[in-house]
């Protein structure tokens, strides 16, 4: 024999109906918003605590002067805790990186996709050896010469000889002005 709820119990159960649905949804839309809004305003201060610092910031860039470098001078400057070399070429060194022969290089790369304008070379001065600061104006190219294990770069900064796999590396830049340029 079957017995119902109503005869275990003695009460009669009954189904319950929502009177108002629009009240109940109201409340659930007004709570998940509630959250979101809570969950973001803890989520904000973790993501935007990983953003870089001012200082760091103020290292992305620098601006450099180049009107006191005289033709055949390189400037080392400091930019995001490195050095970067601009080399204000002369002419005879501009005709000898443009008509260096690819095949002649390691990497090759044309003197022209190195520089923006032919004057001047803008390279950042760490060899790509073993990260080595290479000395201007030295080696058979009188370009830079690795002073750790010998490579020898020309006046393109393009690896000649010696154990460095890369070419110096060109930064991003652009000049202000015809005496003033934007590294980074």
């Amino acid at each position: 024999m079957r017995v119902t709820p109503r005869e275990r119990t003695g009460v009669e159960l009954s189904h319950a109906e929502a009177i108002n649905p629009s009240r109940r949804d109201f409340l659930f839309l007004t709570t998940g918003a509630v959250a979101a809004v809570g969950a973001a305003s803890v989520a904000w201060p973790l993501i935007d605590q990983m953003n870089p610092d001012a200082t760091t910031l103020a290292m992305s860039s620098i601006e450099v002067d180049l009107a006191p470098i005289q033709a055949g001078q390189i400037l080392t400057v400091k930019w995001r805790g490195g050095p970067v070399f601009l080399r204000h070429r002369t002419a005879k060194e501009i005709k000898e990186a443009e008509a260096t022969p690819l095949a002649d290089l390691k990497d090759p790369a044309t003197d022209q996709s190195r520089v923006q304008k032919p004057e001047w070379l803008i390279v950042v001065g760490v060899c790509t050896h073993l990260g080595c600061v290479p000395l201007g104006h030295e080696g058979q190219y009188d370009g830079w010469k690795c002073p750790c294990h010998g490579s020898i770069y020309d006046t393109s900064g393009r690896i000649r000889s010696g154990p460095a796999p890369l070419n110096l590396a060109v930064p991003e830049y652009k000049f202000l002005s015809a005496t003033k340029v934007k590294i980074g």
